[in-house]
């Protein structure tokens, strides 16, 4: 049996770029098992995922392979040994239910990647992540503390080799510094269907509107509040009866399973990023 990969390739959609990449994997003993194929007609990006299996148990080789191969394209590639796990950090203000359920579906194995440690403005999630062994770490922020308490979560990422910060339900605004210095690495979960309803209390602001559906959206952070290129979403009927607050528990259900679902489809690397929007290959 073969060593696993998994790649992603980005680039101007152009003649001849199948052609190159199954040449290059072929050149290293590949066999492809599974790929699928976009070109987002707006942005004139040709985008691809393929999971093959290589001969070559040296991913450094077989990356040289594919840039070399396919060098004339100018793409972004991303590979990964496909048993090598994305590495994640969460980041929890006081409501759990994101966090529990993503920490749940990493001990049952449904959620492939690694969580080295959680952080917190507050530290009323301690016992959770530490009831999963992970470290929790607690930065309360204020306006005098937030930069210095921003350079200590950029040391973790660093410190741990995150792959991706995921909010899940954290209820601070993150600085554009952090935002540029993790461009497409944060996933955040907000509480409506976005663009509607950005912002603070978005279930109050539902309530208001008289909305018959409540969602959640995952989507990657920008500088932007609440506007960046969505990942996932999903609704849930609601009628005139219910109150704000039954509307945030029915809502709860519906960001766990979004939240989830972005970021196992971001370990899995089926996001693909195409300047506002995303490529979802499920």
């Amino acid at each position: 049996m073969g060593h696993p990969y998994v790649l992603t390739f980005t680039c101007a959609d152009q003649s001849g770029i199948i052609h190159a990449i199954t040449g290059a994997i072929l050149e290293v003993g590949g066999n492809i098992i599974e790929q699928a194929q976009f070109t987002d007609v707006g942005s004139g990006l040709f985008c691809l995922r393929t999971r093959f299996e290589s001969s070559e148990p040296d991913v450094a080789l077989v990356r040289e392979s594919l840039v070399q191969g396919t060098a004339r394209f100018e793409p972004a590639i991303t590979l990964r040994a496909e048993g090598t796990r994305r590495r994640i950090l969460i980041m929890v203000s006081k409501a759990d239910h994101c966090l529990v359920d993503l920490l749940y579906r990493h001990e049952t194995g449904e959620l492939p990647v690694d969580i080295p440690v959680v952080v917190s403005n507050h530290g009323d999630c301690r016992a959770q992540a530490e009831r999963h062994g992970i470290p929790f770490v607690h930065l309360p922020v204020t306006p005098e503390t937030k930069r210095s308490q921003e350079d200590v979560l950029l040391g973790l990422v660093d410190e741990h080799a995150i792959d991706v910060v995921v909010l899940a339900r954290y209820m601070q605004v993150l600085s554009d510094d952090v935002c540029r210095t993790l461009p497409g690495r944060i996933i955040n979960i907000h509480h409506s269907f976005l663009p509607g309803f950005k912002g603070a209390r978005p279930y109050h602001q539902a309530h208001e509107r008289g909305v018959k559906l409540i969602g959640a959206t995952a989507h990657f952070v920008t500088a932007n509040l609440d506007e960046g290129p969505i990942i996932e979403q999903a609704v849930e009927r609601v009628d005139h009866a219910h109150t704000p607050d039954a509307l945030a528990e029915i809502g709860r259900d519906v960001e766990r399973l979004v939240l989830s679902r972005a970021v196992r489809w971001f370990a899995e690397d089926r996001v693909l990023l195409t300047g506002h929007r995303t490529v979802v290959f499920t």
